[in-house]
């Protein structure tokens, strides 16, 4: 196990110890808090350090409280990318309109934030890392719950007794599958997958992004500054969960060869960035849904629980909110009842993110030409309109004042 070089801070009389599963962005964000009201706190992350890099994630509406009360509000709105527009193109290359990126997302110029994912968790991880422990290279093999406490076996060696354990290890989450089971009970299927991966700026995009659609296949190219490298990204309609492709490289890149092969624009050059670039993410487009995110001393929380796909372009900021709801649910309760508030008081804010991906989001992608044509109809009576109206879900949950902070 590889800690943290730093020394861990606690409180002399911590209200118990509490095991974190997963180190991205809602597991230190939950750390952070839960270190807040009084937890002695362990996160495991199996990579071998805080993840930096990364595509673009939006903070938007209530998540923008949750960074502003740690305190790391001026340091992401110094990291704001600030994309000027984004540009969809026909399936010939030809443009069909240009717009500011608030204009489809519903954000609010000025207001809410796009950061590199590895800006976010570097500031996260450097919030909390003094008093937090981190046991980084390792995972949890095993959980043994008994009436007063968790029997944790790591896979690096050796077991541990915790209070409490989360899960904050992302969609395909371990924690879920330990204790509640098999994770299609909860999958969602959304009809697509993707690819995203780092390639050269060959078209020396600044700021922007390029949008190309055909008929169930979109091809994207961010770029979220003037540096040689810009963010590719390939979707495409699948009705059906590719379930054997999730671990094998090589069959995900003949299938989106496959997909993309007749397609014009840069698509040819996209395609042969992908076979050389080694930092693809392949997945399926999909949201976690449980009717309940807890089990005796277990509680997941972010995409573990409730992912709510790219389509929505809030899993960010639900892991954020999910993790401040969490935490001070549990401020002055035990786990039973600090679980039950945290559900109580969460999801109905969760379930409205999770249905803006019916109100717009998976119009970005088009299966039929009939659509597409449709879809390009609205994007270019989007150009007119001088300022979008923020999307009521982003805010629709404010932050409680917990009483021990």
């Amino acid at each position: 196990m590889t800690r943290t070089d730093q020394p861990v801070r606690r409180r002399t009389t911590p209200k118990g110890k509490v095991l974190i599963s997963g180190a991205s962005i809602a597991g230190p964000a939950l750390a952070y808090w839960l270190n807040r009201h009084g937890y002695a706190v362990t996160v495991v992350e199996k990579a071998g350090t805080i993840r930096s890099g990364g595509y673009p994630i939006d903070i938007r509406g209530t998540a923008l409280d949750v960074v502003e009360r740690m305190g790391l509000l001026p340091q992401l709105r110094d990291a704001h990318i600030d994309l000027h527009r984004i540009t969809f193109l026909e399936g010939d290359g030809s443009e069909v309109t240009s717009l500011h990126p608030h204009a489809v997302t519903g954000g609010v110029a000025g207001h809410d934030l796009e950061v590199r994912r590895g800006d976010l968790t570097d500031a996260l991880y450097t919030a909390v890392r003094d008093d937090v422990e981190f046991l980084f290279n390792d995972s949890v093999d095993s959980l043994e719950q008994t009436t007063d406490g968790i029997d944790v076996t790591f896979r690096g060696g050796g077991s541990r007794r915790f209070d409490m354990v989360f899960g904050a290890d992302g969609m395909h989450s371990r924690t879920r599958e330990m204790v509640f089971g098999p994770e299609d009970q909860f999958h969602r299927h959304l009809g697509y997958c993707f690819a995203i991966f780092t390639m050269r700026n060959a078209l020396g995009l600044s700021h922007e992004t390029v949008m190309w659609n055909a008929p169930g296949r979109a091809a994207a190219v961010y770029a979220v500054s003037d540096d040689d490298e810009v963010h590719a990204f390939l979707n495409f309609a699948q009705r059906d969960l590719p379930s054997g492709m999730f671990g094998d490289r090589e069959a995900q890149q003949r299938l989106l060869t496959e997909t993309f092969a007749d397609a014009g624009w840069e698509i040819p050059s996209i395609l042969a960035a992908l076979r050389e670039a080694d930092d693809v993410f392949f997945d399926a487009v999909g949201q976690i849904r449980m009717p309940q995110w807890s089990r005796a001393r277990v509680a997941l929380v972010g995409d573990a629980a409730y992912a709510p796909s790219f389509l929505t372009g809030q899993g960010t900021s639900l892991a954020l909110v999910g993790a401040y709801m969490l935490a001070g649910s549990l401020a002055e309760r035990d786990h039973a009842a600090g679980f039950a508030a945290y559900e109580h008081a969460t999801r109905a804010f969760v379930t409205l993110n999770q249905n803006l991906v019916g109100k717009g989001g998976a119009t970005l992608f088009p299966t039929t030409a009939q659509a597409l044509e449709e879809r390009n109809d609205r994007l270019r009576k989007l150009s007119a309109l001088p300022s979008p109206e923020p999307r009521p879900a982003h805010s629709a949950l404010a932050l409680p004042d917990f009483d021990d902070l």
